[in-house]
């Protein structure tokens, strides 16, 4: 199968270069310095111990002449309208949709404007980021895609193939049978991460330590946990042990890319990782304390 893989930083970057190196047919838009440098010597991957220069096939949109059979889609939420009018120039019927992005319910929105093709729902857990145009620097050892349909009626075969082809590549892959459970379960990590080291201005070390930060983050997760259940979607595992679990696995150096935009004064995605929550709280008649400190905390400085 033919893939697009549409961006090029912490989670297009490492999947791009994973499924080359497997020998897959993988395409990989990005732009800027970053193509360039691509283009003349790979992508650089550089671990926690070791560093691979991968030659990927990339380019930019524009640039982009082909049909792929399966799209996935690694762009922060603020880009998604232009990466959707793209995509709706190069689908052709059978094309599957993978979104692999932060926000809960982009699968959902990217459906209504692609009614024409089957768009899944999914979510990446990787601690990963551009260190420098041509590098995408990985922070331990977690990387595992999940994706899958909303409903019994969208399965195709072609679903256990793409995990198949993601197995082989070296990435941990689960097909959903209750992906809006499992996306939420990722948000459970990612949102309180999102928003304890915004609201602490720190990295992962401070979380790995008992204090005020870990106890918040925790809270956090309570939080999401009770949103899940008011939502239809209760989880199935107790998530803070979960999530703490996964972040004592990381570099004590690792940071969101939520913290990191924000602090290089770019545009974040802090509407739908904290404010959403607070929005969605009050839809289901719940109290987020956690959240809503965070929230009154940036929501005059940060839209």
């Amino acid at each position: 199968m033919k893939y697009l893989i549409i961006g090029g930083g912490g989670t297009g970057g490492p999947l791009a270069a994973y499924m080359t190196r497997a020998g897959k047919d993988v395409t990989l838009i990005a732009r800027g310095e970053h193509l360039k440098r691509i283009r003349e010597r790979g992508l650089i991957i550089e671990g926690e111990n070791e560093s691979s220069d991968i030659p990927i096939k990339a380019c930019t949109t524009e640039e982009y002449r082909d049909n792929p059979d399966i799209i996935f889609v690694c762009v922060k939420s603020y880009s998604l309208e232009p990466v959707t009018d793209f995509i709706k120039n190069i689908v052709k019927s059978n094309t599957i949709i993978i979104p692999l992005l932060n926000i809960f319910t982009t699968g959902m929105k990217l459906q209504e404007e692609l009614p024409n093709n089957l768009v899944t729902d999914g979510c990446i857990y990787i601690s990963a980021n551009i260190k420098e145009h041509g590098v995408i620097k990985m922070h331990g050892d977690i990387f595992r895609v999940v994706f899958g349909v909303r409903s019994k009626e969208e399965y195709t075969p072609v679903l256990e193939a793409v995990q198949k082809d993601l197995a082989q590549s070296g990435i941990n892959t689960i097909l959903s049978h209750n992906i809006q459970r499992d996306a939420l379960k990722k948000f459970s990590y990612v949102s309180p991460m999102a928003a304890c080291g915004l609201y602490y201005d720190a990295e992962a070390e401070r979380f790995q330590q008992e204090g005020n930060e870990r106890r918040l983050f925790s809270q956090l997760i309570l939080e999401i946990t009770a949103l899940a259940k008011a939502m239809g979607f209760p989880f199935d595992e107790d998530m803070v042990n979960t999530n703490l679990a996964i972040l004592d696995t990381l570099s004590p150096t690792a940071s969101t890319s939520m913290q990191r935009d924000i602090q290089k004064g770019n545009k974040s995605e802090i509407d739908g990782l904290i404010y959403e929550v607070v929005r969605l709280g009050e839809k289901y008649g719940l109290d987020l304390k956690g959240y809503k400190t965070v929230s009154n905390k940036f929501r005059n400085i940060y839209k």
